[in-house]
């Protein structure tokens, strides 16, 4: 590895700067094409921008500027996502219902954590009709490109539930949802990467950072199916006010937290 790289990236505020250099290294076709990708992140440029993917779940997921890059820690909502997801399979095959599992992956971003489930639960043999959301076109384009290869997966541009088709209200037996739950306040204090770079209407969550999340929980139980899982993420701090959320909303909640993922969500049942 080149420790002038290594320097470089370092000088320009990188904390993990091996890690760094090794991707650019791995990635980059060409010594220009490196050079050109080092000096964008010398600018504060996110290294998810810059190298056009970011690794989540085990896959790696397309990204775009003005779009919110996945974090590791959602990886929670696909782990349990699946879980729930395998649960309601051996019931529907128990009861023969004889269609695909519902899954939404509302507040979709770049499509990531619906891409992961649906890609795992292909592997375990549970059939998935896919749908992602976004309020945002720009993040609905990246999304459409990273489903693009899911059999059967749909995208679609709204406000929350508005953009999902009507056929769709009681059906659903997955929603996962990273909504924003940063408070107005704390987003001035997120690293440059977030607040310079990912679109407010992904971070900006209201004063306490649960706005949306009440939004959700809200409306919810409508689009469930019967049984069916929510799994909203949440921090820490938050949990008892998610969980508040969904109890209002007529869902029975839990906390659900990983401390290696640094990483809580609500998990509620209609």
């Amino acid at each position: 590895m080149s420790e002038l790289l290594v320097g470089r990236l370092r000088a320009a505020g990188c904390v993990f700067a091996e890690e760094e250099a090794a991707l650019l290294l791995e990635d980059s076709p060409s010594p220009a094409a490196l050079e050109q990708r080092v000096l964008r992140r010398e600018t504060g440029e996110p290294l998810e921008l810059v190298l056009g993917w970011v690794a989540f779940a085990g896959l790696r997921v397309g990204t775009a500027p003005g779009v919110f890059v996945p974090r590791r820690r959602s990886e929670l909502l696909v782990r349990e996502g699946l879980a729930a997801l395998a649960s309601r399979a051996v019931r529907a095959d128990a009861a023969r219902l004889g269609r695909a599992a519902v899954v939404v992956d509302l507040c979709c971003g770049t499509g990531a954590v619906g891409l992961a489930v649906a890609v795992a639960a292909a592997r375990q043999g549970v059939r998935v009709e896919l749908h992602a959301a976004d309020v945002d076109p720009v993040a609905t384009a990246c999304a459409t490109q990273n489903l693009h290869d899911v059999d059967g997966a749909r995208v679609h541009t709204g406000d929350l539930y508005a953009a999902l088709p009507e056929r769709l209200r009681g059906r659903v037996d997955l929603l996962l949802v990273n909504a924003p739950y940063v408070p107005t306040a704390a987003v001035a204090l997120m690293p440059p990467e977030a607040r310079d770079h990912e679109p407010l209407t992904a971070l900006d969550g209201g004063d306490d950072g649960l706005d949306v999340h009440r939004r959700v929980a809200m409306g919810a139980r409508t689009w469930l199916a019967d049984g069916g899982v929510l799994l909203l993420e949440t921090s820490a701090p938050q949990a008892e006010g998610t969980l508040a959320a969904c109890r209002a909303g007529g869902l029975a909640a839990i906390a659900v937290t990983d401390h290696d993922l640094e990483a809580s969500c609500a998990l509620a049942r209609a």
